[in-house]
């Protein structure tokens, strides 16, 4: 069995002690030993990455960008080894993990833009031979915390960027599946990247810690649970660190009567179970305005969710692989369970699914709830698993009360022709991201990303502008060259024009 090593200071490093196994969801088999950091581990990549700082701060923003030029062409040239590697320690199909990758490209884009993005602002004669400027300088030492689900594309909202405003990063990625993140990592290397600018190092609450608690780390990204996000938030802000941390969501999907059902059904379908439903913009429960809408839309479903196409992810051809643990798959089962004890109308139950030559592997086949209330566990709580809900509900404002009262505000979207019940919507729904016809509202690379409510710890979302204000600070710099021949008293008065 082989050893995942940590990337430090531009060096692949193994260590003994701690170690957890990486498995395969489709066999149910462990592949790899994966080295779980000690403090010591964490010190050197933050120390290489505090050496690396100075120089890579004065690089030209020019050079920096062309270092993600270089970077983007080499994942675009290695996508089918990456998706490969996602799917086979994630369990999502080979078409997923390459559409994961694609998307965090998008982000690499962006930050291709470094000349433009970090350009500051100039004015000039704010007061007599005084001019004003501000720029965007880089924090220092940053770090992110990365989850399972996209190990390709949530690092990949994160680290292009800080890299290309300035900032040194340490990556630790999830255990579960790391070898598409270190792969991806070192082609960032290959790329002509600096060696200490970024290092990935593997860990559990241990490594979580070390980086919270060290000094020289001045900023943490976090993509994960809601528990988790306000624990780093917590502690981080504590120390007077920038945090923004991504946590848990609920999404709501609204059907009107006046909905395009064929298409909404659709759309539900990818959204719903698309990687087995473990994504934090899954939709996970459909509120039908009026029982005609949920009784059709439930007929729709039960045929398409029972089609499904499930087997081992490195196949092509499928519409959903395993879970990525089997104690993730017992958990979304205990859910279920849950659900059916609650008085839910299970109408398509997805326990107990087998895959031919993959008996050991995680899977579970499509759920379909109808008539879940707002009191049940399964419709309060994050399931993460191939599980869509149905709540029936008499009109649209019932619907924006269910979503407005709920924890979490992550993404949401509504299906319609009617584009005054649509505009009402988006105006007065307190959720972060919102679709109209558009079930996966996920906003492009120069936009960002996030949610509120308790889905986001911290006043900036990931990527696009406010990623650029998240991994810099602002400096203000008012300068004045007073002619030779002039000469003013002094003033004690607080200056103004």
């Amino acid at each position: 069995m082989s050893v995942i090593p940590h990337l430090i200071n531009g060096e692949l490093v193994t260590e003994n002690g701690r170690a957890v196994d990486v498995f395969n969801p489709s066999t149910g088999q462990a592949i790899h030993k994966l080295p779980l950091a000690t403090r010591e581990t964490i010190q050197s990549a933050i120390d290489a990455a505090k050496a690396a700082f100075p120089a890579w701060r004065n690089t030209p923003a020019a050079k920096r960008a062309q270092v993600m030029f270089r970077f983007k062409q080499l994942l675009e040239q290695n996508e089918g080894r990456i998706a490969q590697l996602i799917s086979e320690e994630h369990g999502k199909t080979l078409e997923d993990a390459a559409g994961e990758l694609k998307r965090g490209i998008e982000n690499v884009e962006f930050a291709c833009a470094a000349p433009e993005i970090l350009k500051g602002e100039y004015s000039r004669n704010v007061g007599p031979n005084i001019d004003a400027w501000s720029d965007f300088q880089p924090l220092g030492v940053v770090a992110g915390i990365t989850p399972f689900n996209f190990p390709a594309m949530v690092p990949l909202w994160m680290y292009p960027l800080a890299i290309v405003c300035g900032n040194c990063f340490i990556l630790k990625p999830s255990e579960r599946d790391p070898s598409s993140t270190l792969l991806i990592a070192q082609l960032l290397l290959e790329a002509g990247l600096p060696k200490g600018v970024m290092s990935v190092v593997h860990g559990d609450k241990t490594a979580v810690d070390a980086l919270i608690e060290a000094p020289e780390v001045k900023a943490l990204s976090f993509v994960g649970s809601t528990p988790i996000a306000e624990y780093i938030y917590a502690e981080g802000t504590k120390r007077g660190k920038r945090v923004q941390a991504l946590g848990g969501a609920k999404n709501h999907a609204v059907l009107m009567p006046d909905a395009d059902l064929d298409n909404a059904v659709s759309a539900l379908m990818g959204a719903a179970y698309g990687s087995c439903g473990e994504r934090c913009m899954a939709i996970s429960v459909a509120v039908c305005v009026g029982d005609q809408v949920a009784d059709a839309l439930v007929a729709k479903l039960v045929p398409q969710i029972k089609a499904l196409k499930v087997g081992a992810g490195t196949n092509c051809g499928l519409d959903m692989g395993p879970l990525v643990t089997g104690q993730a798959r017992d958990k979304v089962s205990g859910y279920v369970e849950d659900g059916v004890a609650a008085g839910a109308t299970l109408v398509v139950d997805g326990r107990g699914l087998s895959v031919a030559g993959h008996e050991e592997g995680f899977f579970l086949g499509g759920c379909l709830f109808d008539n879940v209330t707002p009191e049940m566990r399964i419709y309060k709580e994050e399931i993460f698993g191939p599980v869509l809900c149905v709540v029936r509900v008499n009109s649209l404002e019932e619907a924006m009360q269910l979503i407005n009262d709920h924890e979490y505000g992550n993404g949401t979207c509504i299906f319609t022709r009617d584009g005054e019940a649509a505009r009402l919507f988006c105006d007065e729904i307190e959720v972060g991201m919102v679709g109209v016809n558009v079930p996966l509202p996920v906003p492009v690379a120069y936009h960002s990303f996030g949610g509120w409510k308790r889905s986001l710890f911290g006043d900036l979302h990931a990527y696009g502008p406010d990623g650029v204000r998240f991994y810099t600070r602002r400096k203000a710099i008012t300068q004045r060259w007073p002619q030779r021949a002039s000469h003013e008293a002094s003033q004690f008065a607080f200056p103004s024009l």
